[in-house]
């Protein structure tokens, strides 16, 4: 098994080089994908949960991630959802592995083997694991996205990696359940020969991880679930599922209609811990019955003239559940079937299981349910799990088993904190040190306010907070500089700092002043008649419009810490 360790080391990543036709994206090299320091930390991280040598860690894993980079290039994970950016298709597959490999802490595999054996096999169950982690989601490139590439032929990802500029677009009517049984199409090509004849001298390893690659993830036994856990997690984290922030949530997002009509029921409508009520509030969850709260849900809503919104249960469910508002079973879904007693009187639900805090927060909150609010099994609902099995009573005392440690909870009110908090990495560097402190007030620091706001928007494209060169995005890379578009950008500033009304007269200008003190930092170019706005051209595949902003001439004031990304080819600065 020594030969499959036999790599010498990585030569330093060259500096990126862009020369592409206009409306292509680059291709770019493994080296330079994995450059930007996010994932360089992330890579840090999986290396030391690996506990392997450099060269172990070479050929087990950075060979098949450096594989899995040259053939999801800059391909987003989603078109709407999770890590729907240029990129996101990278990022969440090394999160999954980093986070997979953590929570596989918790467990000595195989499962009831003797200990020689578990210490025997450590690696192979840590490396097939993080193998299932990171191609989680690889089927999505062969079955959701048409890639065209330069010379207008249509590429698909058991071609090889991509050897030319390319542009892509997501089919329309797509089956949104098709990539998981996509990737058998392609895992050969991140997993070289030598570690799949390694991984199929484990039995048990080799068929939770076969089972995990065609999707089967009900027969994938603890891979499965470690990986499933970890998607949630980074899922959640991308999306803004922590439930102490999503109440952040852009204001004309699903997610925050969601939320402010979950609180608005609870805490004005429904009765809470009583026989007929719709809810049980326990010391670590809060149950809602199901259908009765979805029902007022979707009607309260639609009263408030809110579009968008769902038109069947069902489709609430997996709103709730993708947006990480509601806790899923150990099995992944959104239902849990379950008991509520109190002395005499017993009977059973369906519920939706929510943290406290996201209806609460900091607030006071109703005294928990003194009765019992046991999980049961019921195999005859269409979103709990599938086979029968004991109860488990969820009250103000959880219970664990000795024998087999479980893994850090999903649930948690912080869903592990931020992601890169759970993976332990460095403090960020001091500058960033004022931004943490304002963005858990309302109002930011006012010694700098135009500095502030450039911080914030740094630390808010470091994290994906803020997204670039996306139809959407208010931050766009044209002609070598950085565009920030306005009043879209300032605005969406002073939504998360409402305390910035108490420094100007006139309300709903907010933006004007937060604009002001930007342009007191000098930052930005003047055009050659001395105003400050620039007009860009946007000419896209179906439409055509403008846009206005600032230019920076410097991008490393907002990419110290990686390459700049490639101009958005739709841009073209107009003149002045």
């Amino acid at each position: 098994m020594l030969s499959l360790f036999r790599h010498k080391r990585l030569k330093p990543p060259p500096q990126p080089t862009i020369n592409v036709a206009e409306g292509y994206l680059p291709i770019e090299s493994p080296q330079n994908l994995l450059a930007a320091e996010h994932r360089r930390q992330l890579l840090d991280r999986i290396w030391q949960y690996t506990a392997l040598s450099h060269p172990q860690f070479s050929q087990l894993y950075l060979n098949p991630i450096h594989r899995y980079a040259e053939l999801v290039q800059q391909l987003p994970a989603s078109e709407t959802h999770h890590h729907a950016y240029l990129g996101g298709m990278l990022d969440h597959g090394l999160e999954l592995v980093a986070c997979s490999l953590k929570l596989r802490q918790s467990y000595l595999l195989p499962t009831g083997a003797a200990p020689e054996d578990q210490a025997a096999q450590t690696d192979a169950w840590s490396a097939g694991i993080a193998y299932g982690a990171l191609m989680h989601d690889i089927g999505k490139i062969a079955v959701d996205l048409l890639v065209e590439r330069q010379d207008g032929c249509v590429w698909h990802p058991w071609h090889g990696p991509l050897d030319q500029p390319y542009r892509l677009r997501y089919h329309k009517g797509r089956d949104y359940h098709l990539h998981g049984a996509a990737a058998g199409l392609l895992y050969t090509q991140i997993l070289d020969r030598p570690i799949l004849d390694w991984l199929s001298g484990f039995p048990p390893l080799w068929a939770s991880l076969l089972y995990v690659l065609a999707g089967q993830y009900e027969r994938a036994g603890v891979v499965g679930e470690l990986v499933m856990q970890a998607d949630r997690v980074s899922t959640a984290q991308n999306i803004g599922g922590n439930p102490s922030k999503a109440l952040q949530a852009p204001i004309h997002s699903l997610q925050h209609h969601l939320i402010s009509g979950l609180r608005h029921l609870v805490q004005h409508e429904l009765k809470l811990n009583q026989p007929g009520a719709a809810g049980w509030l326990t010391q670590d969850a809060l149950w809602l019955v199901s259908k009765t709260v979805t029902d007022k849900l979707r009607a309260y809503l639609l009263s408030q003239s809110i579009e968008g919104i769902p038109s069947s249960n069902i489709a609430v469910f997996d709103e709730l559940q993708s947006h990480g508002l509601v806790e899923s079973t150990p099995e992944g879904r959104a239902i849990w079937s379950a008991v509520v007693a109190q002395g005499n009187w017993e009977q059973s639900f369906t519920f939706l299981r929510l943290q406290p805090t996201l209806i609460w927060g900091n607030e006071d909150r109703p005294e928990a349910f003194n009765g019992t609010v046991s999980v049961a099994r019921d195999d005859n609902q269409p979103n709990t799990p599938a086979s029968p099995a004991a109860p488990e009573t969820v009250s103000a005392e959880s219970r664990q088993s000795p024998s087999q440690p479980e893994p850090p909870q999903m649930e948690d009110a912080d869903y592990l904190g931020t992601l890169l908090d759970m993976f332990e990495l460095e403090e960020p560097e001091a500058s960033y040190a004022p931004l943490e402190s304002a963005l858990e007030t309302s109002t930011p620091p006012s010694d700098n306010p135009g500095q502030t706001f450039l911080n914030w928007v740094k630390e808010g494209i470091l994290s994906h907070k803020l997204i670039i060169n996306d139809s959407k995005a208010k931050i766009h890379t044209v002609s070598g500089n950085v565009f920030l578009v306005t009043p879209g950008l300032f605005q969406r500033y002073v939504q998360e700092f409402p305390g910035i009304s108490l420094r100007t007269d006139s309300a709903g200008e907010e933006w004007r002043w937060v604009q002001k003190q930007f342009e007191k930092l000098k930052t930005h170019l003047k055009r050659d008649d001395g105003l400050n706005i620039w007009i860009c051209q946007v000419e896209g595949p179906r439409k055509k419009g403008t846009l206005k902003g600032y230019l920076l001439e410097n991008p490393a004031l907002l990419f110290e810490a990686g390459p700049v990304p490639a101009d958005n080819p739709f841009l073209k600065v107009e003149k002045a």
